[in-house]
């Protein structure tokens, strides 16, 4: 997120990875036709039966509906299964419905899993050889981050760096909360995070942090002589044909009412769910809607490579989809990413994490993708080792699932869909 509360023969230099790219785009395009059409509801205060007489689909509206009497403004589940039917649900709270009609087929912020698309950005170059991912980062970008000499981009990549979390820094709460609306450059936030002492020795372990992406998109930048957002659509996005997907520079929508509204508790009920060490009195800027603001439009500039992505759910289990089957990278760079470490060490059920991607172990098996997270907007995308199936589940706040319980009739419905896209059953449920 922006927070956490995924034989022989070598590809010559920029040819293996061109030709990776048109076979992605071939793949896309049979891809798509054969797609079941979806099944898509829209509902405010729609009772779980009124959603077809499919077992999983009723399944699926009744947690969502525990979701939102737990508190949450709107949840979409989109999920694919493996005989290639979609599943589409969308469901919010009925105070919502004023300011937008929530849809499967909305476009979101989508957080973090920005970091997959630049990490896939990464291993396209290593596979051209134009970057290593045992390379320091003061090779690219001298005098950036402390102890750049001994922290390489595969480190970067999997959060084994030690760098401090920039977002963790109080001027940048103000700047995600809305409260300080004024631009901020990737430069300035690799300074913000050099300002606080390393949390870890570089390679010693785990530590979720932002500001490895940041990092890794300035290596982007110095490496291509291209700016990221240019490298995102000629790599990624054009090619698999990602047309409801685009970086977000600032916190205008490129689509107008296709951004999905997005809230967060105001200052009274904010409060408990910050941070320790969040300033007193802080809320987020936006319109009141009783006890929420919406947050749609709050600028996302602090995000830039660690989260700035908006996508469509269908356009994010594309990308993933893609990238699972082999279509993004060559073979020896897939296999790369999927070397993993974990979150929590010496916990058997932990989640790992490689290269942009993390493995999550879900009760029904594991899966690989990504969790994403920017004011108004939670979310979680998986795909299986194959890229058959699809899982999405976007929720439309963020900081309100800090409270234990909306995090955790969140995450049930997370589960839920991920069991779904797997055919098990849904924990807790019939089938």
């Amino acid at each position: 997120m922006g927070h956490r509360f995924a034989g022989p023969h070598r590809p010559t230099r920029r040819a293996g990875v061109a030709a990776t790219l048109a076979a992605a785009a071939a793949l896309m395009a049979c891809a798509a036709p054969g797609d079941a059409a979806p099944r898509i509801v829209n509902a405010a205060d729609t009772s779980a039966q009124e959603f077809g007489t499919d077992s999983a689909t009723r399944q699926l509206a009744a947690v969502m509906q525990q979701d939102l009497d737990a508190g949450v403004p709107g949840v979409v589940v989109r999920v694919r299964t493996g005989d290639g039917r979609t599943i589409s649900l969308a469901k919010q709270a009925a105070w919502t419905r004023a300011d937008h009609r929530l849809s499967a087929d909305d476009q979101y912020r989508m957080g973090s899993n920005t970091k997959t698309m630049v990490g896939v950005l990464v291993l396209q170059l290593v596979a051209e050889h134009r970057l290593s991912l045992q390379d320091p980062v003061e090779r690219w970008l001298p005098g950036l981050v402390p102890g750049g000499r001994n922290i390489t981009l595969r480190m970067l990549l999997n959060h084994t760096s030690g760098l401090f979390d920039y977002i963790n820094d109080p001027t940048v709460l103000a700047r995600e909360i809305g409260a300080d609306p004024s631009a901020v450059t990737p430069r300035e936030l690799l300074a913000v995070a050099a300002q606080y002492p390393p949390v870890a020795a570089p390679g010693a372990r785990y530590g979720y942090s932002n500001t490895n992406y940041v990092a890794l998109g300035l290596v982007l930048e110095k490496a291509t002589h291209e700016g990221l957002a240019s490298l995102l659509q000629q790599r990624i996005i054009g090619p698999l044909r990602l047309h409801d997907t685009y970086f977000a520079a600032d916190g205008r929508s490129r689509d107008g009412a296709k951004l999905a509204a997005a809230y967060e508790p105001d200052a009274e009920h904010l409060a408990p769910l910050l941070p320790p060490g969040a300033p007193e009195g802080t809320s987020f800027a936006g319109p009141a809607r009783g006890d929420h603001v919406l947050v749609t439009s709050v600028n996302p500039a602090w995000s830039w490579a660690a989260a700035a992505i908006v996508a469509t759910p269908a356009d994010e289990q594309r990308f993933l989809r893609a990238l699972a089957s082999g279509a993004l990278l060559p073979p020896a760079q897939l296999a790369e990413m999927k070397k993993t470490v974990a979150e929590t060490p010496g916990d058997p059920h932990s989640s790992r994490y490689g290269l942009g991607i993390e493995e999550y172990a879900s009760p029904c098996g594991p899966v690989w993708g990504h969790t994403g997270g920017m004011a108004g907007y939670s979310s979680q995308n998986y795909t299986d080792a194959t890229g058959e199936r699809a899982v999405s589940v976007v929720t439309t706040t963020l900081f309100g699932l800090h409270a234990p319980a909306t995090g955790a009739a969140d995450q049930k419905v997370v589960d839920a869909a991920v069991c779904t896209m797997l055919g098990k059953p849904v924990p807790g449920g019939s089938r």
